[in-house]
């Protein structure tokens, strides 16, 4: 099947590269290719881009240019937040939940033989239990808490209002793996003082793979998890990746000037999909909060059982339609998503992750709800 003819529904995996972006990016791989940390014209011009990314990424998130540090994504932002906390802010305790990202949830496990790693209750929804996160904050003053602001998996929306209630009463450090939330919603960093730490990464919104960065707030004591040379204010060291620095910097600008309009596309292309598996399977379950409440670009399902329920996501691939079962971090395991079983969701049920951009088209639900209803009716 041609590339053209195929049906790409698993943006919160990865999305494609925009062409706007690609076109920023490869002058700096064939007129400014200078190594940032040289002194001549070429490292100055490559620095200058490097700077310029920074201040214009933190205009928009309403931080100081000094509070971000340049990674290589999601996965790196967090480990290094965990890395400062246990190392630098000598924090006793890691409180977290079992349905955050595999990058959250392994970097705790790695610090548990150093700090308590607790895990905070959610309700069958994927929501906080702030009852419950209250008590683990007051026997455990000295922690980091790490929660993320939108599930990679069931876009369940991290409860701000209730979260800003609970954390009014505690002194802690809090890290937030932002990676799905970052493009698509706004942020006022300012006006979140609770946030310590916010990993995001490009390739969520539209940008390349490779590269993101970490929000550090400022006044925090911090320590370098990659040694060698004084990159980043010498808390990454190593070159910095100019090419894609330059290119999630015009994703990140295209995501926030296009924001209501590709908002109220996907919206819109998400209630349709929605109504559209309703009227075809409606006894298919929502995993994780509806509405508001949830990740506007992001919709799980699960069907009722099925003999190939495994195979799904390969009948829907070879009918030229991608779409996932989880995470694509978990790609390659046939393990039930933790997330789900966190949540008490049923492994006879399959479940599907749907994704969608602004790029996606009604067109492409009707082809998606046609190879559903043929998958089923063999």
């Amino acid at each position: 099947m041609d590339i053209k003819e195929k049906i790409y529904f698993d943006n919160a995996a990865t999305t494609p590269v925009l062409e706007e972006v690609m076109y920023e990016m490869i002058p700096y791989m064939r007129i400014a290719y200078g190594n940032p940390s040289s002194t001549h014209s070429f490292g100055r011009e490559s620095k200058a881009a490097i700077e310029m990314a920074r201040k214009q990424i933190a205009k928009e998130l309403h931080c100081n240019a000094s509070e971000l540090i340049f990674t290589s994504g999601g996965t790196e932002a967090n480990n290094l937040s965990f890395h400062i906390a246990v190392n630098e802010l000598k924090v006793d305790a890691i409180i977290t939940a079992k349905t955050e990202h595999k990058a959250v949830l392994k970097a705790a496990e790695k610090y548990a033989d150093q700090v308590k790693v607790l895990y905070v209750k959610t309700d069958p929804k994927g929501r906080i239990d702030f009852d419950d996160l209250d008590s683990l904050l007051t026997e455990n003053p000295n922690c980091l808490l790490s929660l993320m602001l939108a599930n990679n998996e069931i876009g369940t929306l991290l409860d701000l209002k209730k979260l800003n209630a609970v954390l009014n009463k505690h002194s802690v450090y809090f890290h937030t793996d932002a990676v799905q939330y970052i493009g698509h919603y706004k942020i006022d960093l300012s006006q979140l003082q609770h946030i310590t730490f916010l990993s995001a990464s490009a390739h969520k919104f539209h940008g390349p793979k490779g590269v993101g960065f970490l929000y550090i707030k400022k006044g925090t004591p911090v320590n370098a998890q990659l040694r060698g040379g004084s990159q980043e204010r010498e808390l990454r060291a190593g070159t910095e990746n100019v090419v894609g620095i330059v290119g999630m910097n015009k994703a990140f600008e295209l995501a926030y000037s296009e924001l209501s309009e590709r908002t109220e596309t996907i919206r819109s292309l998400k209630d349709y999909l929605r109504s559209s598996l309703k009227a075809q399977f409606p006894d298919l379950k929502i995993n994780g909060t509806e509405d508001d409440e949830n990740l506007y670009s992001m919709l799980n399902v699960s069907f009722p059982p099925h003999k190939s329920r495994d195979m799904l996501p390969f009948a829907l691939d070879l009918k030229g339609i991608a779409v996932s079962a989880g995470s694509a971090c978990s790609s390659g395991s046939t393990a039930f998503s933790h997330v789900l079983k966190a949540i008490g969701s049923r492994e006879d049920w399959p479940a599907i992750r749907f994704s969608l951009s602004h790029l996606n088209t009604k067109e492409e639900v009707d082809r998606l709800i046609k190879a559903l209803t043929e998958i089923f009716q063999k």
